[in-house]
């Protein structure tokens, strides 16, 4: 198949729609979306395993385990080809031998899910599901019934989608390939009415060369934006200010600049919230608080509080909104306190999230000691391209414990980043800093060495072998 086959089309009329590698966070969502729209879905998977199985079976949605030609026997109308799928899959082939119709999970999102929709898309290296999270809490909480679609799980609904009555779409608009058919970003399959460009950074070594590969992806999206859209971009990234140019539409720029349309004003901790001032236009907008920490969130806010005045809900509606959001899992979340000790679950991974994330946890939770646990296990973090900037990331930390990373064998030996010398990195620094060979190790340490008021930041863009649980069950 190819994507000029000519039946990598979406046509009228779909009733049955099949999901290959439907176990996904996004894949799972989706599929429980068709079903909501009165579709009837089946799926497969190599790894059927809750909680996304359990998920699709309480839904009364039927996935089988592994890939063969003879779960597409009943010849479903449409076939939605996950993007980890590659060319061989077994389905795949049989889709083509078949002549079945077929798309991509963003294609099938756009057409299913958006459609007669105004769609709202955040975008961007970084902070891309905390904004997208807030902006559909912030349109729910002033009952504009949005429909939605996000890569974290929103404590306010317990989910990462749904499916709303009102006018408005808001999606996370991922930059990673759309499938093995269609090599572009996912967020080019979208025309958002309005937009947000949180950050462009280098990420995902394994699709992108390097930073200039990155930014021509972004430049690509800011060129297809529509002349009456409108993009909020942060105004303190030197990259996105090379590329506004190529944007064709109206262009807010928020952050902490006087010239900034959306500005952060004066800031007070006062924990368990953070009190914020914010001007729009040189004029105050509004005075909010939020229990979420540090300035990158801020900033977040700031751009969701801008998408949201721009489709005309009113300051003081998004101030109510926003004092109830409850963040997002996985998201500086606590995840449990004992003998004192609070342990906080947290996605950070590219160097800039692990340095903000640090920062800001260090900054909120003042003189208690901030011991720092890293898992290096994405695409990016497991390669040598930032073998040295993330020594720099650990400052404000107390004590910092490396993991080895768990899947290296994935990247070619001579790319290969060293957790071992990340610590010798942070030692000259003059950080407390070890490197474990696993989970279990780190568990015995930190068992071993906490006491009472320290704050546990854990980060991995995984699940840590369930690091989490298994700590506060030791500490205990």
């Amino acid at each position: 198949m190819s994507q000029d086959d000519n039946h990598h089309r979406i046509p009228s009329g779909i009733r049955r729609v099949h999901l290959i590698a439907a176990c996904g966070t996004a894949m799972g969502a989706l599929a429980a979306m068709l079903q909501e729209l009165g579709l009837s879905v089946t799926g497969s998977d190599r790894n059927v395993y809750p909680p996304m199985s359990t998920f699709l079976q309480d839904r009364g949605i039927h996935v089988q385990e592994g890939f063969t030609a003879e779960h597409l026997a009943y010849r479903p109308d449409l076939v939605v080809v996950g993007n980890a799928v590659s060319r061989d899959n077994p389905e795949v082939v049989a889709v083509a031998q078949m002549g079945l119709n077929y798309c991509s999970m963003p294609e099938a999102l756009n057409h299913f899910a958006a459609a007669g929709k105004e769609t709202l898309l955040v975008a961007g290296t970084h902070g891309k599901t905390t904004t997208s999270s807030l902006l559909a809490w912030l349109l729910y909480a002033a009952k504009t019934d949005p429909t939605y679609m996000i890569g974290g799980i929103l404590n306010n609904f317990n989910g990462n989608y749904r499916m709303g009555r009102g006018a408005y779409f808001v999606v996370e608009g991922d930059e990673y390939d759309t499938a093995y058919f269609d090599k572009g970003p996912k967020f080019l399959h979208y025309r958002p009415k309005a937009a947000v460009l949180t950050s462009v950074e280098f990420d995902h070594a394994d699709i992108f060369d390097d930073l200039a590969h990155v930014k021509s992806a972004f430049g690509r999206f800011l060129e297809r934006l529509a002349p009456e859209s409108v993009l909020l971009a942060y105004d303190d990234d030197a990259n996105i200010e090379a590329l506004l140019p190529r944007a064709t539409c109206r262009v807010e720029r928020y952050g902490r600049s006087e010239k900034a349309a959306w500005r952060l004003g004066r800031v007070q901790l006062n924990p368990p919230e953070t009190r914020f001032e914010v001007w729009r236009n040189g004029r105050l907008f509004g005075e909010f608080a939020t229990r979420m920490i540090g300035e990158h969130n801020l900033m977040n806010t700031l751009a969701a509080l801008g998408v949201a005045h721009h489709i005309g809900i009113e300051a003081r509606v998004l101030a109510d909104g926003l004092a109830g959001f409850r963040g997002i899992k996985r998201r500086q979340e606590v995840r449990g306190v004992r003998r004192g000790i609070v342990v906080i679950d947290d996605f950070a991974h590219h160097p800039s999230a692990v340095r903000e994330t640090v920062r800001a946890v260090k900054a909120f939770y003042g003189q208690r000691r901030l011991v720092a646990v890293f898992e290096p296990r994405t695409n990016t973090s497991m390669r040598d391209v930032f073998q040295d900037t993330y020594s720099t990331c650990f400052d404000p930390a107390d004590l910092v414990c490396i993991r080895h990373p768990p899947l290296l064998s994935k990247i070619p030996s001579g790319e290969r980043f060293s957790s071992e010398k990340l610590v010798e990195d942070l030692r000259e620094r003059g950080k407390d800093a070890f490197f474990f060979p696993d989970t279990a190790a780190i568990i015995d340490h930190l068992t071993a060495s906490s006491r009472e008021g320290d704050v546990i930041l854990i980060m991995s863009n995984g699940g840590f072998d369930n690091i989490h649980v298994r700590l506060l069950e030791a500490l205990a």
